[in-house]
């Protein structure tokens, strides 16, 4: 008898502890699942300094995020005591958040960009506490002031009515298209998924007007930044140099400032940009803009691409095995020949034709 009482006794220990075991266990999944999205990184990076006075700022968090968290009520930026005016979107395949201000911001000056506790995970759990951090924009170099591409900022490549690729080309950045439908993207071999595709020849994302919300209206937002851009560069007036070369640019060394030519231009041999890391370049053309083939775009003094704008009125033509500097803003056509480079973006207001060739997103 005393043995079945031990026995009984130590099936109701057992019971017990199973019992707590179990509520452990479902209070512990219902902790993990209310655990707070984490910020795993930020653009520029805190107490960083020469940030681009032109360019975005960026939070990726470690998990997806609530789309409609992250707006302009939870996404702030300040200079001091004054908000700085800007465009906020939701990047969802790479969970990040993106900043893009309306002006370019003031050189030398020290930012502040603030995620509040608004911002959720699709579970409606918000950041634990505000996420804050600072940096410092670069001081002016030679040369007009940058050209602010807004939200066009987020992508390598951006058209209207198509984007066509030979295979295989090398494409680094998120490749953007609107009001044309991802039919209008071809040679990509993208597969689909919720709002974006990919590729194996890009190391980034394919966007098309008619993938699923919140894309469509961000790349309509881009394609409007993107002709502001394009405005703005070719509104730039007195212009340091006038028909440069007689459009014939090869062989030179430019420095920095805003250039025009009323005509077309050729590029029939390297050509040289020769200046500091914040020094701009505004290239205003009127016709067309052909680089030959097998010729450069040179960066030399420390000169960066994304501080180069080449606004287009015509076509843009990159020879076969070329290579090009900066960012393009056409207002028609761009193509770049087979074996052709870029080391810069490619905004353009009709398509982008591009063949094994290689374009490199410059970091803004």
């Amino acid at each position: 008898m005393k043995k079945v009482k031990i026995t009984q006794r130590l099936l109701i220990v057992l019971l017990a502890f199973f019992t707590i075991a179990t509520a452990f266990v479902g209070c512990k999944t219902d902790i993990l699942t209310l655990d707070a999205p984490v910020v795993s990184s930020t653009f520029p990076d805190h107490a960083s300094t020469g940030s681009a006075i032109n360019g975005t700022i960026s939070a990726s968090f470690n998990e997806p995020v609530d789309p409609t968290t992250i707006n302009s009520e939870t996404f702030l930026v300040h200079n001091g005591s004054l908000s700085v005016a800007g465009i906020v979107t939701y990047d969802a395949p790479n969970k990040k958040a993106i900043f893009a201000p309306s002006a370019n911001l003031l050189n030398t000056t020290a930012y502040t960009a603030t995620l509040t506790a608004g911002v959720k995970n699709i579970e409606g759990t918000g950041l634990s506490e505000p996420k804050v951090w600072t940096f410092t924009t670069a001081a002016a170099g030679s040369g007009p002031a940058p050209v602010n591409l807004g939200t066009a900022a987020n992508y390598v490549m951006l058209a209207k009515s198509a984007i066509s690729t030979v295979p295989d080309s090398v494409i680094t950045g998120d490749v953007g298209l609107s009001p044309a439908a991802e039919s209008y993207m071809t040679g990509f071999s993208q597969t689909d998924a919720t709002g974006y595709a990919t590729s194996f020849q890009v190391a980034g994302f394919l966007y098309a007007a008619d993938m699923a919300p919140p894309t469509s209206s961000n790349l309509t937002t881009a394609v409007e930044d993107m002709m502001s851009a394009y405005t703005d560069a070719a509104g730039r007036s007195t212009p340091d140099f006038l028909n440069q070369g007689a459009g014939e640019i090869g062989s030179l060394s430019l420095a920095p400032g805003l250039y025009k030519w009323t005509s077309s231009v050729t590029i029939g041999s390297d050509v040289t940009i020769n200046g500091g890391s914040n020094d701009v370049w505004i290239f205003q053309v009127s016709g067309d803009l052909t680089l030959s083939s097998d010729f450069d775009v040179i960066l030399s003094g420390g000169a960066q691409a994304k501080n180069i704008f080449w606004q287009v009125s015509g076509e843009v033509i990159m020879g076969t095995g070329s290579h090009f500097e900066g960012i393009v803003l056409c207002e028609t056509n761009i193509t770049m020949n087979t074996g052709s480079s870029i080391n810069g973006k490619l905004l353009a207001q009709t398509q982008i034709a591009i063949d094994q060739s290689t374009v490199t997103n410059p970091s803004l």
